[in-house]
Order: structure tokens, then C-alpha cells, then sequence
């Protein structure tokens, strides 16, 4: 019985958060590599792009809560997505007409990209910010939790409980759909084939006849769509705060470079290696200790390496150490 305690402590605290925010990382990371792979630069203002996404899916949701519409047990949030999409996708098709499109024509190296894109983040981030406010906002509506701790407890007779919130099932969820169509988009679509080809090789897509313009165009909708998604569902599952997307900058690159900056698949690992990483580490393990070893080995402290305030770091350390020894990553960043 203790064994199954210790399993379900492990599911509620560790496994089950860490696939939802997995499922976060990964649908960021991917935006990060289709802009690597097929634009050939690191686009820092990806994580204030995940916050003006979010912040135009709060804003709708509020309008839609005010007028009394909601979707019963699921957050009002998912009937705004689709038009956060569209508005997202707007402003980064205008920011690469006004911006990003001189260096192409120029043929900047890719250094030039990746310093306009910080500019570019800081922009986004002051636009959020003023918008919006800079503190917590919350959106959710509708049903908490799929299973709750006193029905699962009720249902097992089990000391411990196990909590499915409502967010991380609809994150999951939507995260594999996400995936799935994105994957059948780039390899079974021409649209898409023309994406890979000049992901490949830029001159011999161009003198095959594929229309560079339209590849970007592409690639910013699909980013913009991915972005508002991973955004929407991060703040959806813990709260919306635009400083918090700025520092999600950081485990959403960690997550694209660990599994292979460029590769899709890769990117997906890598979003699940990090957030692993991060809950595993952060969490203090006695809980499940108490359950998991005899009574004469209980452990007296928390067991718990770090703080949840350094869980970044963790992020930070796991990328360092993947650039000094892997610095493909694990699947080999290549092209799409």
C-alpha cells in the first residue's frame, strides 16, 4: 500500500506537472527551431511573442466572460485562441515586413538577426507590459479539476491523493494535436515540402522555384500560431504575468538546443528533458520517501536540492553542459 502512496505522491507532484509544462516547452521550443531551420537565426523575442499571444487570449476571455459565454466545464480561453492567433500572426508578419526583411534583402549574417530580435523582444515586452499591467492575471474559468484529491481518494482508500487539473489535461491534449497536424503540415503538404526543401538548401529551393516570400510568410503564421497556443496554455495552467515569459525564454531555448536547434523532434525531447529536469530537481522528495523507505530510514529534511526560485537555473546548467559536450544536441540539429 505504501508503494502505491509513493506512486501517486511521485504522479501528483512530479509526472503530471512536469508532462503539462513539457507540453508547454515543447510547443515554444518548436516555434524557436521553425525559425532556426528555416529563417537561419535565433529569434530572442520568441517567449514575449508566447506573451502577446497570451495576453490578447486574456483580454478576449475577460470580453467573453463579461458577455455571459462560456464553454461549461472548459476555460472561455479556448474560444479565444483562435482570434489570439490571428492577431499574433499579424504583428509578426508586420514586424518582419518592417523589420526582419532589410537584413534578409541584405543577407545579414546571422548574428545581425538574432541582435535586431532583442530589440524586437524588448519592444513586444514594454507593448505587454503597458497594455496589460505587469502583475499576476488570471482567466481561468470552468471546471478545476478532472480528478480531484478527496475523489481519488475516495475512489482508492489510498492516504494519498491524486489532483488531474482541468489545465493539464487540456495542455496534453492540445499539445499532441498541435504536434500531429504541425508534423503532417511540413511533411505531407506542398506548402510544407517547400518549407523543408529550402530549410535544406536555400539556392536550390530558389532555383527549383519556390517562392522565398512565401516561405517566410508560412513560417511567421505557424510560429505565431504555436507561440499563442504554448503562451495561452502556460498561463492557463499557472497564471499569465509577462515578466514570467521573459524568463521563459530561457528553459524554451534550453529545450530547442538540448534536443537539436532545428530539428522538430528534437525540440519536443528537449522540452520534456527540461521540464523533468527542472520539477525533479525543485521538488522536495520526502513525501514520497516517508512512503517509499522503511520507517528507520526516513529522511529528517525536506530532500530537496534546490528551491523551485532556482529552477531556471537548472535550465541554464543543462544547457551548458549539453554546448560543451553535445553541442547538436541530442538528435542532431539539422534542417527540417
Amino acid at each position: 500500500m505504501d508503494t502505491l502512496n509513493a506512486l501517486v505522491a511521485f504522479s501528483n507532484f512530479v509526472a503530471i506537472p512536469a508532462v503539462a509544462y513539457g507540453s508547454q516547452l515543447a510547443l515554444g521550443a518548436l516555434g524557436v527551431t521553425l525559425v532556426y531551420g528555416v529563417l537561419r537565426f535565433s529569434n530572442f523575442a520568441h517567449g514575449d511573442t508566447m506573451a502577446f499571444g497570451a495576453m490578447i487570449v486574456v483580454l478576449l476571455t475577460w470580453l467573453l466572460q463579461s458577455w455571459g459565454v462560456s464553454l461549461g466545464p472548459l476555460p472561455t480561453a479556448l474560444l479565444a485562441l483562435p482570434v489570439g492567433i490571428i492577431v499574433t500572426a499579424g504583428l509578426l508578419v508586420a514586424t518582419d515586413q518592417l523589420v526582419y526583411r532589410f537584413y534578409r534583402k541584405h543577407k545579414s549574417p546571422p548574428v545581425i538577426f538574432l541582435i535586431v530580435s532583442l530589440g524586437v523582444m524588448f519592444i513586444m515586452n514594454g507593448l505587454v507590459r503597458f497594455v496589460i499591467g505587469p502583475g499576476d492575471q488570471r482567466f481561468f474559468d470552468g471546471q478545476r479539476f478532472i480528478v480531484s484529491v478527496r475523489e481519488f481518494k475516495a475512489m482508492t482508500g489510498l492516504r494519498e491523493g491524486l489532483a488531474i487539473k482541468t489545465t493539464q489535461g487540456l495542455t496534453v491534449v492540445t499539445a499532441v494535436i498541435v504536434v500531429a497536424v504541425l508534423f503532417w503540415f511540413l511533411n505531407k503538404t506542398r506548402t510544407g515540402k517547400s518549407m523543408r526543401a529550402y530549410s535544406d538548401n536555400e539556392d536550390l529551393a530558389l532555383l527549383s522555384g519556390i517562392n522565398p516570400e512565401r516561405v517566410v510568410l508560412v513560417t511567421w503564421l505557424i510560429v505565431a500560431a504555436l507561440a499563442t497556443v504554448a503562451g495561452a496554455l502556460y498561463g492557463l495552467d499557472k497564471s499569465f504575468k509577462p515578466f514570467v515569459y521573459f524568463q521563459l525564454l530561457l528553459p524554451v531555448f534550453a529545450s530547442a538546443i538540448v534536443g537539436g536547434l532545428g530539428n522538430p523532434v528534437g525540440a519536443i525531447a528537449g522540452g520534456f528533458v527540461i521540464a523533468f529536469s527542472e520539477v525533479t530537481v525543485t521538488y522536495a522528495w520526502k513525501k514520497v520517501l516517508v512512503y517509499a523507505l522503511p520507517d528507520q530510514w526516513e529522511p529528517s529534511g525536506l530532500m530537496q536540492l534546490l528551491t523551485t526560485d532556482y529552477k531556471f537555473a537548472v535550465s541554464f546548467v543543462i544547457l551548458v553542459i549539453v554546448l560543451l559536450f553535445r553541442p547538436t544536441g541530442l538528435f542532431r540539429g539539422k534542417a527540417l
